[in-house]
């Protein structure tokens, strides 16, 4: 039986084992600082360390982008094994499409002619295009922001980092050099070892030294052009930025279009509860003309609670919280607007008169907290003694 074993050569062997030994020796020293060590110019670490940063940085929004994309870590790692072995990506029914295909099937067996199954057949289908329109959203800023960051990161960064490397090498290369030459120097006036004459050592090790140098400044000068093109990279990087927000852009604007026409149905069917439609838009209207027209409103018209609140947002700036009591809330209440505190039940707050005296609100202090409460959800604790704060 023949048996092909490899053919080592054992005096590169030990070469090899000898020249990593004395560059482990050479770190060595230079983290001790024994030794002479070669440093690379100012602006040579100013780029070096942009490229470190940009890298660090670009790896990190890459992984929070496809995190936001496809949430489960499962499904990542499978489709970037697909990419790699070039195969098409499996389809996946998301979230919502599992919930649109429920929604149709409860409203069939529920009765398409009853009001509760013809409304969840619809929200199925809406919840449908909803799905698409995700699909479209994750395929677009894949193509657009994602996988451009990741070729930068799988091509250019690794060439980069491949040549400082090289040049890494190079250093230690130039910094055994100079310490031969050093060590040459000092052998002068000596024996000749070895039949090689201290001078003619010296010439050898100068000889090598040139090489080294010009090896060096070669590879630095190379290193330093890869490191200068970071900024037009991320040019290019802003432009696959606006790509991405143009992308989210779209896919929200056909999320709107099909809620609106989904309300739109919704409303249609009509039945023993029909569906009131809201319009986000006129909504975001009202409340930003109601918060700038609030202080116009005569504060004395406490018939309409909505006008008094309002009229207590101009008047809470003149409360004085130097004297001001405990009260317990009664029951939990949700903020209105951001002049409000949100309740919970059965927390103690503190409380004072708002100025003038509001019917309806009081002013109250809820840690570092500051805003209005309903009068009627409160319940006085100190009636008799103030508490200073």
């Amino acid at each position: 039986m023949n048996i092909n074993l490899p053919n080592f050569n054992m005096k590169n062997l030990v070469k090899e084992a000898g020249s990593t030994i004395s560059r482990v020796v050479q770190l060595t020293e230079e983290k001790l600082g024994t030794t002479e060590r070669t440093e690379y110019d100012i602006h040579f670490q100013n780029l070096a360390e942009r490229a470190d940063v940009t890298k660090t940085w670009t790896e990190k929004l890459v992984r929070d982008t496809e995190s936001v994309l496809i949430p489960n870590p499962q499904n990542r790692v499978e489709d970037y094994i697909f990419e790699k072995i070039e195969k098409s990506k499996p389809k996946r029914l998301s979230n919502l499409e599992h919930l649109a295909l429920d929604m149709i099937e409860a409203g069939g067996d529920f009765g398409q002619d009853m009001p509760y199954g013809q409304a969840l057949i619809k929200v199925g289908q809406a919840e449908q295009k909803l799905g698409q329109c995700e699909h479209d959203f994750i395929a677009t800023s894949g193509i657009c922001f994602t996988q451009p960051l990741r070729k930068f990161l799988e091509g250019e960064m690794k060439t980069i980092s491949k040549e400082r490397g090289i040049l890494e090498t190079k250093r230690l290369d130039l910094d055994a050099c100079k310490n031969r030459v050093k060590k040459a120097r000092s052998m002068l006036g000596q024996q000749a070892k070895d039949g090689i004459s201290p001078e003619a050592a010296l010439e050898q090790a100068e000889r090598d030294l040139r090489v080294a140098q010009a090896e060096f400044d070669r590879q630095s000068e190379i290193t330093k052009l890869l490191l200068d093109g970071i900024s037009t990279s991320q040019a290019s990087h802003l432009r696959h930025l606006h790509a991405f927000i143009q992308t989210q852009v779209r896919y929200y604007k056909q999320c709107g279009d099909v809620m609106d026409q989904l309300q739109r149905e919704l409303a249609n069917l009509g039945g023993p509860t029909p569906y009131t439609p809201i319009d986000l838009h006129d909504a975001a209207k009202s409340s930003a003309a109601g918060g700038m027209g609030g202080g116009a409103r005569n504060p004395g018209n406490n018939n309409s609670s909505s006008a008094g609140h309002k009229a207590n947002q101009s008047m809470q700036l003149n409360v004085s919280s130097d004297q001001m009591q405990r009260a317990r809330v009664l029951c939990s209440y949700d903020a209105k607007d951001h002049t409000e505190l949100n309740l919970s039940a059965n927390e103690v707050i503190f409380v004072a008169e708002c100025s003038p005296v509001n019917e309806d609100y009081m002013y109250g202090k809820q840690g570092l907290m500051k805003g209005l409460v309903p009068r009627a959800f409160v319940e006085m604790l100190d009636e008799e003694h103030e508490v200073t704060l």
